[in-house]
């Protein structure tokens, strides 16, 4: 398969503009402040994890588009889709301090990212492959969402402190 560089660059800035909002709305001290569960990852493993993920999904976006699939259009509007909830998290999470409504948009982002799994992968097989990994971050950030919003019920007054 030929890598059709212009749509791979369109992908990827799709993607990595998602993710810039983690960059305007990153965790600082408010995030420090929360009680999180022992298997919180480390925060380096963040922005490592995001990084490699953009470009999986970019490049499987890429494969998609240019497979002349009956499927494709769906499974592309199904990547559309999991880019709105992604870019909606770090906002509604690190911005508002909201961590029930940030769970809704993970479980949105989580069965958008299943939804495309799927439907990738029936288009074509490496480009499902390749965006796998993505369920299983969004799985643990849903798990560490829903823990500390448990946690933390006056988490939007530690805001505040």
């Amino acid at each position: 398969m030929m890598i059709d560089w212009p749509l791979l660059a369109v992908f990827l800035v799709t993607a990595f503009a998602a993710g810039s909002t983690g960059a305007f709305f990153s965790p600082g001290s408010w995030y420090a402040k929360l009680s999180k569960p022992s298997w919180t990852p480390p925060n380096w493993l963040f922005p490592l994890a995001w990084f490699v993920l953009y470009i999986s999904m970019a490049f499987a976006a890429m494969r998609v588009a240019v497979s002349g699939h009956p499927e494709m259009a769906i499974a592309l509007a199904i990547w559309g889709l999991q880019i709105v909830f992604n870019t909606l998290w770090s906002p509604i999470f690190f911005g508002l301090h909201r961590l029930f409504p940030a769970l809704i948009v993970l479980f949105g982002m989580w069965a958008s990212v299943l939804a495309m799994v799927v439907a990738f992968w029936r288009v074509d097989l490496f480009a499902g492959l390749l965006v796998a990994p993505y369920l299983v971050w969004t799985s643990v950030a849903f798990a560490l969402n829903f823990s500390i919003w448990r946690r933390n019920p006056d988490a939007a007054q530690l805001a505040g402190s």
